[in-house]
């Protein structure tokens, strides 16, 4: 058993760190630190516990991780209270192909993380606050959470219009540049 989970190590020294799971035909997965079968489920929750997760298909060695995740957010969307609303996934399509795709990533990853980080601090420091802070907090009766998500919100727009009219200014610099070697004066 020692020398197979040796070669599975070694097989895998190029792919990303991880705790290495691999996908069976037989739609099993398969936990190599634990030397056994696991669920979706048990999957979801090392993600859960921020435990870095690769999934691989046992024959090929394709990195599968991806669709694994995709395959748990599918599962909660149908199974509660969506994050994801209909207009929200179809602007999300629209993306696909289109110049900001690549973009897109990044900036919802970082939106994301953004929005952990806030979530961290705000449990930090309800942790220090005594329990009479808390009804005096829900006594306003308009909860602060959404209008910090409003200004947030507003923020994030505003970098983003900053951004684009940034990278079209550099755009039409460059197409000057380019331009003026051809001996060619932009219209003006």
């Amino acid at each position: 058993m020692a020398t197979r989970k040796n070669a599975d190590t070694a097989a895998h020294a190029g792919a990303p760190q991880g705790r290495v799971i691999k996908k069976y035909p037989n739609r099993r997965l398969y936990d190599l630190a634990n030397s056994c079968y696991i669920t979706l489920a048990d999957v979801k929750q090392l993600v859960m516990e921020h435990e870095p997760v690769v999934v691989v298909d046992a024959k090929s060695g394709e990195d599968l991780t991806r669709s694994i995740l995709l395959q748990i957010i599918l599962e909660e969307e149908a199974a509660g209270t969506p994050i994801f609303t209909e207009a929200v996934l179809a602007n999300l399509i629209r993306f696909y192909g289109h110049t900001m795709q690549g973009f897109m990533g990044a900036y919802i990853e970082k939106n994301i993380q953004a929005m952990a980080e806030m979530q961290a601090q705000w449990a930090e420091q309800s942790r220090q606050m005594p329990p009479e802070i808390w009804s005096r907090f829900a006594a306003f009766g308009n909860p602060v959470l959404p209008n910090v998500m409003e200004n947030y919100t507003e923020q994030s727009r505003q970098a983003l219009t900053k951004m684009q009219e940034q990278m079209q200014d550099q755009v039409r610099q460059q197409t000057e540049q380019f331009m003026q070697l051809f001996g060619l004066k932009p219209k003006g």
